[in-house]
């Protein structure tokens, strides 16, 4: 979550099927939550503006993890499992 300069809240919570990756483009980089729960956000307009409330939920990673190793993606398999590169 990013508060932006003119009070815009930009709000990512992430995404159950990539928990983390990597790539080159633009440059190399990589992304990882840490963990291989689904993850959402609940938003919420007060007097004071925007809030964000983070939320995890534990899901059936390692079968996903499985999927995509027997369809030969091993990268994919092992960030699914852990939530990490």
């Amino acid at each position: 979550m990013v508060q932006l300069s003119d009070g815009r809240l930009i709000v990512n919570p992430g995404s159950v099927g990539s928990p983390a990756y990597d790539d080159d483009h633009p440059v190399f980089h990589k992304v990882e939550n840490g963990h291989a729960m689904a993850s959402y956000a609940v938003l919420e307009k007060t007097d004071k503006g925007w809030t964000a409330q983070f939320r995890n939920v534990p899901y059936d990673n390692m079968a996903m993890s499985r999927l995509a190793a027997n369809r030969r993606r091993i990268d994919w398999a092992l960030a699914l499992a852990s939530g990490r590169v």
